[in-house]
């Protein structure tokens, strides 16, 4: 890994008899995005609370750039954070607010406002300078508060599930804006979110929290396709764990294997010729759920278990996946889509 932006170490935050956080080690490299992905209460809104210095860690230390920051106030750390509300003020001019920081850092009038309207180009805002926070949609108040952030050029910026409030279009779209910003100025983005989706779409490493602990590091990738524990394995997307009889059954041997349901294809058990050399299993459907673009199928294993399975509906309408309800069918599935996952780590 390159310089280091962030590095945590032996991090743990307590509240009372209640361990939020329960000794983090993780390294963050410059011009990285990097997510934390965890359900709530799984403490990676702790994690930015301490990197940002809102929360004062129980033990272990923070560095930014190489310098020790654990005890220093938020003021002095280079970071800048932004949270899902926006907290614009509503009395000020979109440049005024994107100033604010500058003014109170004393940098002449001129300088910032010059400053304030390069920073709302940077997010596709300019000309709205002389707006007001009210005339703006969501997906508009969010780039004022990136572009706030973005104004007094921060080592770190820190994003505190910032398309949260957002509806699911919108949402998608700041995904992809958001991720194309961050590789244009080069800052080393933290984004916490709980939605694993919008992890895999923006992230260049992904941090998967559990329990205040992080359950496995790695690329989208590498989270997606070789999860590292039972937990990864069911948070990241949809999978299916097949365990004891039904493993041995189906894939032959002992231990806990991950089959991620896009990889399955869904046959009918005597009407379809099955590939030699592939892994397979006969059951009943349970249950068909047409997604539009896809159909879902869950299906009762005549092994033991259950499997659920993702088709493409390249040319079948939800007429056409219902009949499947209660139907037998053979799963089919290529054998490097076994993936072992460890029982602990």
């Amino acid at each position: 890994m390159e310089g280091k932006a962030v590095r945590l170490q032996s991090l743990c935050k307590s509240f009372g008899q209640t361990k939020a956080v329960a000794g983090v080690d993780l390294d963050i490299a410059d011009g990285e995005f990097f997510s934390m992905l965890g359900p709530s209460g799984s403490g990676k809104t702790t994690v930015l609370r301490m990197i940002a210095g809102f929360e004062l860690p129980t033990s272990g230390s923070i560095e930014l750039a190489g310098r020790d920051v654990t005890r220093l106030a938020p003021f002095e750390r280079d970071v800048h954070t932004v949270f899902q509300d926006y907290a614009l003020f509503p009395h000020m001019t979109l440049e005024q607010n994107v100033a604010y920081g500058l003014k109170i850092r004393k940098v002449p009038k001129a300088k910032r406002l010059a400053r304030a309207r390069e920073a709302l180009a940077s997010v596709r805002l300019e000309g709205f300078g002389d707006r007001r926070p009210s005339q703006l949609s969501g997906g508009q108040r969010q780039r004022v508060a990136l572009a706030r952030a973005l104004v007094n050029t921060p080592r770190v910026l820190l994003l505190d599930e910032p398309l949260g409030a957002l509806d699911l279009k919108l949402r998608e779209q700041m995904q992809i804006e958001l991720k194309e910003l961050q590789r244009e100025v080069g800052i080393t983005f933290v984004f916490v979110t709980h939605d694993q989706d919008e992890a895999l779409t923006m992230s260049d490493r992904i941090a998967v929290f559990n329990q205040g602990r992080i359950e496995q590091v790695g690329t989208p990738a590498e989270i997606y396709e070789r999860p590292a524990t039972p937990f990864v394995a069911g948070f990241v997307g949809t999978s299916n764990l097949l365990t004891g009889q039904a493993a041995e059954r189906v894939v032959g041997t002992a231990g806990t294997f991950s089959i991620r349901p896009e990889k399955i294809r869904v046959l009918r058990e005597d009407g379809d010729s099955s590939e030699p050399g592939c892994s397979s299993a006969v059951g009943t459907v349970a249950e068909v759920v047409y997604l539009g673009d896809a159909t879902r199928f869950l299906v009762d294993l005549d092994a033991g278990g259950r499997l659920t399975a993702l088709q493409q509906n390249l040319e079948t309408s939800s007429e056409d996946v219902a009949a499947y309800r209660g139907s037998r069918v053979r799963l089919q599935w290529q054998p490097r889509h076994n993936v072992r996952v460890p029982e602990s780590q």
